[in-house]
């Protein structure tokens, strides 16, 4: 579990700072906030999924929904008070989140 986990939130972080780059400020710090962020919201979100849907048996897709735009909201309001520079932080977060959701998808259940 922990393996997947770790695979989640690293593809995460590079899905959403390449994102970051073509965004808006592509500074260090910038970068750097990206990763904190979603090392805040990730982990929580899988661990979550994982609970409601692999254990308790809950529907897959109003959690995840239910999931996702929780996690928007919780970067949104990171971006809007800790980054400046980032231009619209809400739909930077809901672009990166749907970004890295279906390209992740994509990519981890293509292998």
């Amino acid at each position: 579990m922990l393996k997947a986990l770790a695979t989640a939130l690293l593809l995460t972080v590079a899905l959403e700072g390449t994102l970051a780059c073509l965004w808006g400020p592509r500074t260090r710090e910038h970068l750097a906030l990206v990763a904190l962020v979603n090392c805040l919201t990730n982990p929580p979100v899988n661990l979550l999924y994982s609970l409601l849907v692999g254990l308790w048996g809950w529907p897959a897709l109003p959690v995840t929904v239910l999931l996702e735009a929780a996690a928007v909201a919780v970067e949104w309001r990171c971006y809007r008070a800790l980054d400046d520079g980032l231009r619209r932080p809400f739909l930077f977060s809901l672009c990166a989140n749907a970004f890295s959701f279906f390209l992740g998808s994509l990519l981890l259940y293509a292998v």
